[in-house]
C-alpha cells in the first residue's frame, strides 16, 4: 500500500508542528503524544478549512501549507489553555 506524497507531508508537517510546540511547552511524554497528535488533526482541519473557503495563500501540490500550519497551531494553544 503507498500513500500519496501530499498526505505524508501533511502528516510530517502536522507532526513536527506538535513537536516543536512540545519542545517549547511540553513537559513530559504525555504532553508530547497530546502535542503530536493535536498537530496532526489541527493540520488535517486546517487544510480543510482552506479548501471549503478557497483560500490559496501558498500551496504545495494541493496542499493549504500556511492555513493548516497556522490552524494547527492555534489548536495547539487551544488544546494547553485547555490543559488537557
Amino acid at each position: 500500500m503507498s500513500m500519496s506524497p501530499y498526505l505524508l507531508l501533511a502528516f510530517l508537517l502536522g507532526a513536527t508542528n506538535g513537536a516543536l510546540f512540545h519542545l517549547w511547552q511540553g513537559k513530559n511524554v504525555r504532553d508530547l503524544a497530546i502535542y503530536f497528535l493535536t498537530g496532526v488533526i489541527g493540520f488535517g482541519l486546517g487544510q480543510m478549512l482552506a479548501n471549503l473557503m478557497g483560500i490559496n495563500i501558498f500551496l504545495i501540490g494541493p496542499l493549504h501549507v500556511v492555513t493548516a500550519t497556522i490552524v494547527s497551531w492555534a489548536t495547539l494553544f487551544i488544546v494547553k489553555w485547555l490543559k488537557i
